[in-house]
Formats: structure tokens, C-alpha cells, sequence
């Protein structure tokens, strides 16, 4: 390829903004707010570099590995240019991350069937470099509007009104908030800020594992009951203080079961052992997460509070967003 920039090429990053879901619900002002800024629908799928010199494409994954073989369906208009953007799976109004991952698959004829059956797209949100010219030290907004004029991409959504940015932190995953002046930086979180969309479940305690140091809790097992009246384990939760940690064991003791031990993968976790206490599904505690994908928490959570007023058999499956 002949062209100004060369893969591999890491993306520009985000800066995260914490917050609980009571300051997102009560305020919005976590967005950064001026004429400098500028917002886009934070979407859920696969960030890639994609490099394209004529005919020759290459996508390179955020992690700089090579990504185009997994996604055929996906075309790109001829020229030469470097794009920023995002590999998505659209279902209705939202992203389908769960069935994003599957397309990861090493055999052809699997990749060949889903690109038909569940086909993705590409969402190019910046330009990194056009014809004999690296982009990135030019601002955001010179950045776009040459984006702009590349026929046949698909361009993430801008919008200027903060308040039309608000919607999507109870829509969508999040807003990213760029600097209308900013140049593109590979690797650093400068220039853009993210705010992610937090929700909120009441979940039951379906047992607790021990934490690093002795007597203590490191982390909530959680369940939710599905239509069948079945406990089904969705995540856990866990950022105790060390006081929370060391009293927890005392508050867990008279509803264990006196089942622990070493946890078959397919019932508490997806992919490891992990020790484990189980406990009665009689205490409820509201927790707050930001995603989840396959009837799973796909990213910790965060303890609000336990409730005490809430039948554990009340938790179901209807909760997760």
C-alpha cells in the first residue's frame, strides 16, 4: 500500500467519565458543554483502522490485528484514504455485540453463512488520512468534513445540541464527545470524552467469593429468575471498602447453604474456576451495570444498596436493558 500512514495504527482513545446512575439521571452535566464540542452515539462494536489503497483493503482491529478476513460482506469505496470507525451488527435501534462476536470463527464456510445470515457494517466516525496526506494533525472538524465527501461510507451521526446528546444516555451506550479543534493523537485518550449509559437492576445474592485477603468478600454472585421461575447467574458485583469486605462475611453467615467449593465454569462464571459460597436466594441488592449482552452483565457492576422491601423472586430477566 502507498499510502501516508501504515498499519499498525492505534487508535485515538476516550477519556471515561465516571459517574452513578443518580448523577446521570439527575443532571446530564457529566457531557462537557461549549461551541468547542461536539457528540456522537458511543456504539457497541468492534473499533477498527481501515486502510484502503485502490482496490487493496486492510482493517485492522484496536488490538492491531487484522480483521477484514471475519467480515467480507463489508466493501469499501475505492480511493485512498484511512478511516476510523466502528464494525457493528445493527438489531432494530441498537447494536448486537453478542452476535458481533460470533463472527470471529476460524472456519471459512462458518464466516462465508454468518456474513450472509448476520451481516455487519462499518460506521467510519474520522479520517486519519486521504490521498498523499496524513490528517492527523488537523483539527476535528477539518477532519469530518473531508470525511464527509467520500461517497459510498457510512458516517457516524454529529449532532451540536447537547441536549439531543442527553437522549442517548438513556437510549443508546453512551455519548463521545469530541473537541471540534482537536488533532487526532494514535494511542492517547485526548481530544474525546465518553459517558457511558448506566442502568440499574435489583438482583438476588446467589452466594459471594472470598477475596484476596483472608475473611473477606471480594465479590457478589448475582441471579435473576427467568420466565420458567429458574435462578439464572448474570454477573456478580464487587468494589467493597475493606471495613464492607470484613463485615460481609458476618452478614453472609446464616444464609449459607453450606455448598462452596471450586465452581464448575457453565455455573458461576463463563470461562475460569473460581471459589465460591453459596448462599439462600433470600437477599436482594440493587446494583447499577452498564451492559449486557446474552442474558449476562457483560462489565461489573457497582452496589447501590441492599432490598430489604424487594421478593427475591420479583428479580427477573425483564431488568436487563
Amino acid at each position: 500500500m502507498d499510502l501516508p500512514l501504515a498499519p499498525p495504527v492505534e487508535p485515538q482513545l476516550a477519556k471515561p467519565v465516571a459517574a452513578t446512575a443518580k448523577k446521570l439521571a439527575a443532571t446530564g452535566d457529566l457531557l462537557p458543554v461549549g461551541d468547542e464540542w461536539v457528540y456522537e452515539r458511543k456504539l457497541d462494536g468492534f473499533r477498527a483502522i481501515v486502510f484502503v489503497d485502490g482496490d487493496e483493503v486492510y482493517v485492522q482491529s484496536r488490538g492491531k490485528k487484522p480483521l477484514h478476513r471475519y467480515f467480507p460482506e463489508i466493501a469499501f469505496p475505492a480511493g485512498r484514504y484511512v478511516l476510523d470507525g466502528e464494525i457493528i451488527i445493527e438489531n432494530r435501534d441498537r447494536e448486537n455485540f453478542e452476535a458481533l462476536q460470533m463472527r470471529l470463527h476460524p472456519a471459512e464456510s462458518r464466516i462465508t453463512r454468518l456474513a450472509a445470515e448476520i451481516p455487519a457494517v462499518f460506521v467510519a466516525f474520522d479520517l486519519l488520512a486521504l490521498g498523499g496526506d496524513s490528517y492527523l494533525e488537523r483539527p476535528w472538524h477539518e477532519r469530518r468534513a473531508a470525511l464527509e465527501t467520500l461517497d459510498g461510507l457510512r458516517v457516524a451521526e454529529v449532532v451540536t445540541d447537547v441536549t439531543d446528546a442527553r437522549d442517548w444516555l438513556r437510549t443508546a451506550e453512551g455519548v463521545i464527545a469530541k473537541d471540534r479543534d482537536a488533532p487526532y493523537v494514535p494511542g492517547k485518550r485526548a481530544g474525546m470524552v465518553k459517558v457511558k449509559r448506566i442502568r440499574t437492576m435489583d438482583a438476588v445474592v446467589a452466594g459471594w467469593r472470598p477475596g484476596k485477603d483472608a475473611g473477606t468478600v471480594g465479590s457478589l454472585i448475582l441471579g435473576l429468575y427467568d420466565d420458567a421461575g429458574e435462578m439464572r447467574i448474570v454477573g456478580h458485583t464487587s468494589g467493597f471498602t475493606a471495613k464492607e469486605k470484613r463485615e460481609l462475611v458476618d452478614v453472609f453467615a446464616s444464609y449459607e447453604t453450606g455448598e462452596r467449593g471450586s465452581a464448575d465454569p457453565s455455573r458461576w462464571t463463563a470461562d475460569r474456576d473460581i471459589e465460591w459460597v453459596a448462599l439462600r436466594p433470600e437477599l436482594v441488592v440493587e446494583v447499577t451495570y452498564d451492559h449486557s449482552s446474552g442474558g449476562r452483565i457483560r462489565h461489573g457492576t457497582k452496589l447501590l444498596r441492599f432490598r430489604d422491601d424487594r421478593d427475591p423472586r420479583s428479580c427477573g430477566y425483564d431488568q436487563l436493558d
